[in-house]
């Protein structure tokens, strides 16, 4: 192929390289020039053009783009226009996109005029979705080497992308249960794993819930097969640890294969792979009850599309296994093994956050925290809490009628900070006071200023159980399998405990990581009262104090 600058006279059949605007035209790159073209840039002044002129052996730059993109175009995807030397490729089917590395390799190794571009390997993408690019990219190419390109794309006998698309599933869920395991819990896991399989093109068919025992695992495995389940999904009130775990036993006690014990992807690393018969087991880590993508979901989107799932498989999924860090999910990798060692046990620093900007609008447009008990305003109560503890230092979130409750504070060791924006909910009170905790601490126990039954026992309590490196980030106070509050988080949710929105506190982190949850029993139910209503203050007041 020729390319050069040529005076204009002679450009006639020649490609234009670079747009040009002439005589009040625009001429753009890739024009093929003709007679009348050649007429006008004359006219307008132009004396010389770069161009390329193709040569017996050569291919322009699109129908080049078309031959190689014919041959990359495999099942279930669909070539679109070539222009400009491009031709992209799209999903013809919601499912996973699939190509040989080695092959792509190849094609893009033939010439530096020939490249085809794709999504990662095994992405998961929609019908219609952007999944490949061809480009040429001179203006032309020999066609010797488009034919190279062409049959190293078709060298294993099939075209170089494929869609396999996802295939209907009837799952059946097992969730294991513990004493102290809440409904809630179980039931948020059932919406988002019925929402996780719909996008899917699947089915939850079934739930089953047992206790986290080898037994029950068995029992529960065997029921959702026989009930007509062509894919099992395990979700425990406990994360696997082993393989002779109850779990992963149970599998086997109910006749079936462990086939593979954790993944390099993270989240999801506890992840167990098996068999029951030919229907395969997914044990799910306590990622999965977030809806936020896994490792467990790669695994599950390639059984939903047909595609076996070997060990081998699995522990190559460690490049780009380490899934985008957000800052609502920094941790718990990086606390697991923090760039510095954290503090030891007894000399971890928790701060105390106490919230007191509510409106009190079920007590009838009176301040519930300025109302008295025992003699005192009910407020200083928790902050006498709170400065007696363990926890330093305290911060009160001031809103609601802020002068008064400022003026209770006098003489105490504790920082205020104002939420003008306390009208729109509790959790605009969180975010404030998330933001004015110190940069170097290592959690924070949340109070709610209506709780006046709250000793600092309570919170030393939750202090002395909070052990992130084993796992219990969240500390919870309980009674009789009842949770309360205060709740002590790690400093790791402090980004998403800024993202929560609405009259609610920190309790859908509860949710979304009961795997991090330690429950710690409490001697009375003191955890459990909070005097939001006229008629519970009344109660209290009175000595009924249940």
């Amino acid at each position: 192929m020729f390319f050069g600058t040529v005076p204009v006279g002679e450009a006639a059949g020649a490609i234009l390289a670079h747009s040009q605007e002439a005589g009040g035209k625009t001429y753009k790159k890739g024009t093929r020039l003709g007679e009348a073209d050649v007429a006008a840039l004359t006219a307008a002044g132009v004396e010389t053009v770069i161009v390329a002129r193709l040569e017996p052996g050569d291919l322009g730059e699109d129908e080049a783009a078309r031959r190689l993109a014919a041959a990359c175009t495999g099942a279930h995807v669909e070539a679109g226009t070539a222009a400009t030397g491009r031709v992209n490729l799209f999903a013809r089917a919601d499912g996973l996109l699939l190509f040989d590395q080695e092959r792509l390799n190849a094609v893009n190794s033939v010439d530096e005029s020939v490249t085809v571009a794709t999504l990662e390997p095994y992405a998961r993408v929609e019908e219609g979705q952007l999944v490949a690019t061809i480009k040429i990219i001179p203006l032309g190419v020999a066609e010797t080497t488009v034919e190279s390109a062409a049959a190293r794309a078709k060298e294993a006998g099939s075209a170089l992308v494929s869609v396999a698309p996802f295939r209907p599933r009837k799952v059946g869920l097992l969730q294991t249960v513990l004493p102290g395991t809440r409904d809630k819990v179980l039931a948020k896991t059932v919406e988002t794993v019925s929402a996780r399989l719909r996008t899917l093109g699947s089915e939850l068919l079934r739930e089953t819930r047992v206790e986290h025992t080898e037994a029950a695992v068995h029992r529960g495995l065997t029921e959702l097969r026989d009930g007509g389940c062509d894919l099992i999904l395990i979700v425990g009130a406990s994360a696997t640890t082993d393989r002779r775990d109850c779990i992963p036993a149970g599998l086997a006690a109910a006749g079936g294969t462990v086939e593979h014990y954790g993944m390099p992807v993270d989240p999801g690393n506890l992840l167990v792979t098996g068999h029951l018969g030919d229907v395969p087991v997914l044990a799910l880590p306590g990622s999965a009850r977030s809806p936020k993508v896994g490792g467990n979901d790669w695994v599950l989107w390639r059984i939903c599309a047909g595609l076996p799932v070997t060990s081998e498989d699995i522990m190559r999924m460690g490049a780009g296994g380490l899934l985008k860090e957000i800052p609502a999910r920094p941790l718990p990798r990086a606390e697991a093994a923090p760039q510095h060692p954290p503090a030891a046990a007894g000399h971890r620093r928790i701060a105390a956050l106490v919230l007191a900007a509510g409106q009190s609008r079920r007590m009838g447009g009176r301040n519930k925290l300025l109302e008295e008990v025992g003699g005192r305003p009910m407020l200083l109560h928790a902050l006498d809490a709170a400065e007696k503890s363990k926890a330093a230092p305290v911060i009160v979130v001031t809103g609601h009628q802020r002068e008064q409750v400022e003026s209770l504070l006098g003489g105490r060791r504790v920082k205020t900070v104002h939420n003008p924006d306390f009208a729109d909910g509790l959790s605009t009170s969180l975010r404030t006071g998330v933001k004015a905790l110190p940069a170097d601490i290592d959690g924070v126990v949340v109070l709610l200023g209506d709780m006046p039954g709250i000793h600092s026992t309570v919170i030393d309590r939750l202090i002395d159980a909070f052990d992130p490196a084993g796992g219990h980030t969240i500390c919870v106070p309980t009674w009789n399998g009842k949770r309360g509050n205060p709740v002590l988080l790690a400093r790791r949710f402090f980004p998403e405990m800024q993202e929560i929105a609405g009259d609610v506190g920190a309790k859908p982190l509860l949710s979304e990581y009961s795997d991090q949850v330690m429950a710690v029993e409490m001697p009375d139910d003191t955890i459990l009262v909070d005097l939001d209503t006229p008629e519970k203050l009344a109660d209290y007041r009175n000595g009924n104090r249940g």
